[in-house]
């Protein structure tokens, strides 16, 4: 037993040290415009690692869905994250959801296809209302070519998605929101999936995490074996309360958890859900997806080395 205990003391002090000493020298754009033109090159490096960076459609809310798309596109990302009630363009009133025409479904798919976009993760509208509601929003989700679906689900509802899981072959990640929210924590979201087929596990909100008093870093720990997916966030505290900043240039400690991350194994969507800046976010994203980036290289060299 001493033995194990010093075997993860190194594993995991090896992770502490390597996320300390990453990103140490390699300046970021300095200027919106050139953050911009280098995200539009997208995360080769993290594709490498598994790592698939994209954006959950909400950051661009104040935008249409197409237009949500279109921004994605630019920054050179491969993977969307999208909720119902969407709205498709200006021009065109169709919105998000399972009840979708046949129509509709085949547009939104082409508009994302045609921009090079995986529809990777979704989150249902009425999933929980009965049953049936349930079964259709997998089929829905599996229909766009999902393979996660996220919610904040009630306890009583998670033997019906765990058994629709492996019906459809798509994961469930359980949404961390801040305290006093159901699963504000991770012990709550492992108590909750305890049992359960690895198909059911979390979406890890590392911002919700530093709004709530926890670390992210040691929730990452936590869950290690559980995590689907992630809202993967950065911020700092002004006026009473947090905000998204570029990764890199807040409190969330970006290195330490992409090292943490990296040690685990994990191979997962990550979804910019940026909550700050509504108007034009873009070159603060683009910021961030060179930081994420230029940490996957820095990652990848110090394995092979």
């Amino acid at each position: 037993m001493a033995l194990l205990r010093r075997r993860e003391f190194l594993r995991t002090a090896g992770a502490v040290s390597l996320g300390a000493g990453l990103l140490g020298r390699s300046p970021l754009p300095c200027s919106a415009e050139e953050a911009v033109k280098e995200a539009a090159k997208g995360a080769p490096n993290a594709e490498k690692l598994g790592w698939r960076l994209g954006v959950n459609t909400y950051t661009f809310r104040l935008f249409t869905l197409f237009e949500a798309l279109d921004k994605i596109a630019s920054l050179g990302l491969k993977y969307a994250e999208f909720s119902p009630g969407a709205r498709f363009g200006k021009d065109d009133a169709t919105v998000v959801g399972e009840t979708m025409p046949p129509a509709a479904r085949k547009t939104l798919k082409k508009k994302a296809a045609d921009l090079g976009i995986k529809l990777i993760t979704y989150s249902g509208s009425d999933v929980f209302r009965d049953a049936e509601s349930s079964k259709r929003t997998f089929e829905f989700a599996k229909e766009m070519g999902a393979e996660n679906l996220y919610f904040e689900a009630p306890a009583e509802k998670l033997d019906l998605l765990d058994k629709l899981c492996g019906e459809y072959e798509i994961n469930v990640a359980i949404h961390n929101h801040p305290k006093p929210a159901l699963y504000w924590s991770p012990d709550k979201v492992l108590e909750a999936v305890a049992g359960r087929s690895k198909r059911i596990g979390a979406l890890c909100d590392t911002g919700h995490w530093k709004r709530s008093g926890l670390n992210p870093v040691e929730c990452l720990k936590k869950l290690e074996g559980r995590i689907v997916c992630f809202h993967f966030k950065d911020l700092i505290r002004e006026g009473g309360g947090y905000h998204d900043v570029p990764w890199g240039t807040g409190v969330c400690d970006v290195a330490g958890m992409l090292a943490e991350i990296h040690r685990q194994g994990v191979k997962a969507p990550f979804s910019f859900e940026y909550e700050y800046h509504w108007e034009n976010s873009l070159p603060e994203i683009a910021r961030s997806v060179v930081y994420f980036e230029k940490i996957a290289a820095e990652l990848l060299a110090q394995a092979k080395s």
